[in-house]
């Protein structure tokens, strides 16, 4: 989609819009707990390996 990184849960699409931060280990994705929550009118991937770190995604069906 895009050439921007995607993943499915729950029936929605998610996709990555804010690079990751170079500091997150190459296999977050893998490996690290992240979540999603809505704030300030638009969805957000927070990883709870490093607090505080907001990546913008899009949410589609």
């Amino acid at each position: 989609m895009g050439g921007y990184p995607r993943f499915q849960y729950g029936g929605f699409w998610f996709s990555v819009v804010d690079p990751c931060p170079e500091y997150w280990s190459r296999t977050w994705y893998e490996t690290d707990d992240v979540y999603v929550d809505y704030v300030n009118d638009g969805y957000y991937m927070y990883n709870r390996r490093h607090p505080g770190v907001a990546i913008a995604i899009n949410v589609s069906l």
